[in-house]
């Protein structure tokens, strides 16, 4: 949260002045609008340090305080926190057991998630990486309906990763 300059702490001369009510007060020196804050029982916030002058108002401090917390406490709870699992595959794999980890896969993409699918090469299979493409392929179309592929399938050393993320339904 960011703090404001308040009462003392403030260094300008003179401040451009708004009221309790958000009215404009005008142009007043630092003393006068310290004097109007103390006044009516509130603190002197500097709101626009970099304007020419700085634009001060007159606020209750802590509640200004406790309101901006409230603020962003509720931002944080409306916000989705996106997981990335991890789905790995092998080039010799059976149509069966790319039809289960599909549906593995289908869960975490209804819930929301990413998924990174990697499909990992051993021995003589980083020969002919090209060799996994048409099995990554294969993955996507049983899922292209619930998923768009954010990197399209790429070799990565040992193996060759893609990235799923769930449909935008907006």
């Amino acid at each position: 949260m960011k703090e404001l300059i308040i009462n003392e702490n403030i260094k300008a001369r003179e401040v451009r002045l708004i009221g309790a009510d958000g009215a404009q007060l005008g142009i007043v020196s630092l003393t006068e609008a310290l004097a109007k804050a103390e006044e009516e029982d509130l603190d002197l916030a500097l709101i626009s340090p970099t304007a020419n002058p700085p634009v001060c108002k007159i606020m209750n401090y802590g509640k200004y305080r406790f309101d901006e917390a409230k603020r962003e406490k509720e931002a944080k709870k409306k916000q989705k926190v996106v997981e990335v699992k991890e789905m790995r595959l092998s080039m010799n794999i059976a149509e069966n057991d790319i039809a289960f980890k599909a549906k593995n896969v289908r869960k975490f993409l209804e819930q929301g998630n990413k998924v990174k699918v990697s499909l990992r090469m051993y021995g003589r299979q980083m020969q002919n990486p090209q060799l996994g493409m048409p099995t990554m392929q294969k993955f996507y179309e049983i899922l292209s309906d619930i998923c768009d592929m954010t990197s399209k399938p790429e070799v990565n050393g040992r193996q060759i990763i893609m990235v799923l993320s769930p449909k935008n339904e907006k």
